[in-house]
């Protein structure tokens, strides 16, 4: 199955419309209907928009081989926003050298600690 058709099966599984989906995604319902129509995968730029708007993995979107609404399910990765809270995070802390982010990796920890007793 191709990306497309994942796409299109998702949206059938949701009974979302293209015009919804559009909605949700920012991308031209023209768009939309090409990939239908020719079978064709949508851009890299668009994947995580439309994993947000179906509820799914990038890995599921891509190849199937998680069941869709599997996005909230724990992963051996993260895919984050790099205009996000955490994304801020995570440029700031490659930006430190290894001592630098030994000692936030401690204070993470101390401060995680600290809230599961409360």
């Amino acid at each position: 199955m191709t990306i497309s058709e994942r796409i299109f099966k998702r949206l059938s599984d949701i009974s979302m419309s293209q015009k919804e989906f559009s909605e949700k995604t920012g991308i031209q319902p023209s768009t939309i209907s090409e990939w239908k129509k020719k079978k064709a995968n949508p851009s890299s730029d668009k994947i995580m928009s439309i994993c947000v708007a179906l509820d799914v993995s990038p890995e599921w979107l891509l190849s199937g081989t998680k069941p869709a609404g599997s996005r909230k399910d724990r992963q051996d990765y993260y895919i984050i926003d790099k205009s996000s809270e955490l994304g801020t995070l995570i440029d700031l802390f490659n930006e430190m050298n290894d001592d630098f982010k030994s000692r936030m990796i401690g204070y993470a920890t101390a401060i995680s600690s600290m809230t599961k007793e409360q």
